[in-house]
């Protein structure tokens, strides 16, 4: 339960119809076996103490009072388990002596309160009504307790948990019938059902059930009727799925027993914060209980690239999505402007060439000639033949016009006028190269009466791995948006698609080089300088990168994350030197990301000051660092 990780189950018990006892016996093997596996929340079916097939037997007596007796022993037998538990029972009120289909919401033995199903399937209306505000209390078991559709049951001890429940997410209703839940602060809702299975509706009900997670910002816990239901007339499947925020975490179907997962609580806090929604209360009444604060073991999948789609089509698909909207965004630009050109800086590495992929494309919707694209190549003290060569052959495969430009005289100049020795390879022989390089980029496309395209990724920026006012500053920056280890699947992407052989094996090849700013001399002809063995490896600071800014989580909980996800990689303490380090210079580095060039926000991460990250530039990492000073 600590970071806001909760063990979560949905169930399935083999039933007989109408055999309360039996059923409330396997129930209870079925809590055991989750409360074994570490479960604090678990989900049964609706009507699962009787059947929800019993027709007209739900007028006796007999079943009712043996639903009763039947959930009795159940409170009696989880006394001790430190468990809410969901479990459908018919329940016949002593006011108005109406007959409801109710889920008991049970925790350490005690009943915390009925919710009366609202929407009757139109095959049960024979037999239940929908619950009224003449029974908004009932008594059961000796307990009287709350028996209204909208009741919450917050936990004390994990302010972030708010547990509600609602038997009709699977309708395809117009508006989501866990809505009020939601609004009311519900972020773990409850979906016991009994809906037979037909061609296509397991289906239908993932569809309605994923995207009314994501548009309510909830985790989702749904469990239905499966074997022993009647099959006089429908056969039901057991659909157990587990859902957070739009994405699918665990399903099962056609069997019986349970689907296991973790819920993160805080994250969808975190989501409904920063989305501005405000939780309205109304009238709801909240039934309160305690759990127990515990280490959940994780077992449910955390991507190693998060940023990454690990389904091969869905990679393919967000490559040409990104493609496109990065050159809508210049085209837009370049149109606007009335540009005669764009001037690209090209270093032979991945971001040179994926800015220049993308002004590529731009140009081609806008139906002007490559030739309207300058690529410039600026040799200095670290540019190696490799990267120089492949930033010629790419500019020619493309078919752009191509110029070079030695800058090692213009540098020596300047080094002369500052009284900079050429032997003392300091952070001022870097940037000098890096500002002279933009100064010629600048100039040129003045000259040429064009704009410069930026080639920094979001990576980078997270990290300040630019040289302020040198590659740091552009016209339009249509790299911003993209971390580094997406750029390097869009450039594969590009060689994929590339119909010129010779194109796709000089991106391919640019791919292969160390990622490199070159700007120290080689050491026998190699590049000397490799940005990972400075800053770290960018596939972990890309994972840092996300959880940290895309969902607020505490150095704790990204450590820990990072651990199940690349444990197997790094170990703990290499997680932990390069998690220092992107705290450590993501604060430091601010002042560089306040003033950014526009470019295209292309995914849900940005850290333009226009919106994407509002960060003062003085902000102190003190209470971050000690947190990270206590692992």
């Amino acid at each position: 339960m600590r970071d806001g990780f909760i063990k979560v189950a949905a169930a399935t018990p083999e039933i007989r119809v109408a055999d309360c006892a039996y059923n409330a016996s396997v129930c209870i093997d079925l809590i055991h076996q989750a409360a074994g596996l570490g479960v604090k929340v678990l989900c049964l079916p609706r009507l699962c103490l009787t059947g929800s097939t019993c027709g007209d037997l739900f007028f006796h007596d007999v079943l009712l009072s043996g639903a009763e007796s039947a959930l009795g022993d159940v409170m009696a037998a989880t006394e001790g388990l430190d468990m809410v538990i969901a479990i459908g029972l018919p329940v016949r009120t002593q006011r108005s002596r109406r007959l409801y289909d109710c889920t008991a919401v049970l925790h350490k033995g005690e009943l915390l309160g009925l919710i009366p199903a609202q929407a009757i399937p139109q095959d049960q209306r024979r037999w239940f009504s929908p619950g009224t505000e003449e029974d908004r209390f009932a008594v059961l078991c000796g307990q009287e307790v709350p028996c209204d559709g909208e009741t919450l049951f917050p936990c004390a001890s994990m302010p972030e948990l708010v547990l509600g429940v609602e038997t009709r997410t699977g309708d395809a209703s117009a508006e989501p019938p866990a809505r009020k839940l939601a609004q009311a602060g519900a972020t773990l809702i409850l979906c016991p059902i009994a809906q037979p299975e037909l061609v296509g509706r397991a289906a239908r009900r993932r569809q309605l059930i994923l995207s009314q997670s994501a548009r309510l910002g909830c985790a989702i816990l749904t469990a239905n009727a499966g074997e022993g239901e009647s099959t006089t007339d429908q056969v039901y499947s057991g659909h157990r799925m587990i859902v957070e925020n739009g994405s699918l975490l665990a399903e099962d179907r056609f069997t019986t027993g349970l689907t296991v997962s973790e819920v993160d609580v805080q994250k969808l806090a975190w989501q409904r914060r920063v989305s501005g929604g405000r939780p309205f209360c109304g009238d709801a009444i909240c039934c309160s209980f305690d759990l127990e604060l515990t280490d959940t073991v994780l077992t449910r999948p955390v991507a190693p690239s998060p940023f990454v789609p690990q389904d091969e089509q869905e990679r393919l698909d967000r490559c040409e999505e990104i493609f496109t909207l990065a050159a809508l965004g210049l085209k837009k630009r370049l149109s606007h402007t009335h540009a005669k050109c764009a001037v690209v800086g090209l270093s032979g590495g991945l971001d040179s060439t994926l800015a220049l992929l993308i002004t590529a494309r731009a140009m081609a919707m806008l139906d002007r000639p490559m030739t309207d694209i300058i690529s410039l190549t600026m040799p200095c003290f670290g540019t190696t033949s490799r990267t120089k060569s492949n930033a010629q052959l790419l500019a020619e495969r493309i078919g752009t016009a191509f110029r070079t430009v030695d800058i090692g005289e213009a540098v020596k100049v300047h080094f002369r006028d500052i009284g900079q020795a050429m032997d003392d390879l300091s952070v001022t022989f870097e940037n000098a190269q890096a500002r002279e390089r933009t100064q010629v980029l600048m100039d040129i496309a003045n000259q040429q009466g064009g704009m410069v395209i930026g080639t920094g990724d979001l990576s980078e920026l997270a990290l300040g791995w630019a040289t302020y006012n040198g590659d740091h500053m552009s016209m339009y920056a249509v790299n911003a948006d993209i971390p580094k280890t997406m750029v390097r699947h869009l450039v594969a992407y590009a060689a994929a698609q590339a119909q010129d052989k010779a194109l796709s094996a000089v991106l391919l090849d640019i791919l292969d080089t160390p990622v490199s700013p070159e700007l120290l001399p080689p050491k026998d002809g190699e590049i000397a300088q490799c940005t990972e063995d400075l800053v770290g490896p960018y596939e972990l600071h890309d994972f840092f990168l996300y959880y940290i800014l895309r969902w607020g989580f505490s150095p704790r909980k990204v450590l820990r994350l990072a651990q199940r996800a690349l444990g197997d990689r790094y170990d703990r303490d290499t997680l932990l030197k390069w998690l220092n380090n992107f705290y450590r210079r993501f604060f430091a580095q601010q002042f560089k990301r306040s003033c950014l060039p526009d470019g295209p926000q292309v995914g849900s991460l940005s850290v333009s000051p226009r919106g994407g990250l509002v960060m003062p530039s003085d902000a102190l990492a003190t209470l971050w660092q000690n947190e990270l000073a206590s692992l």
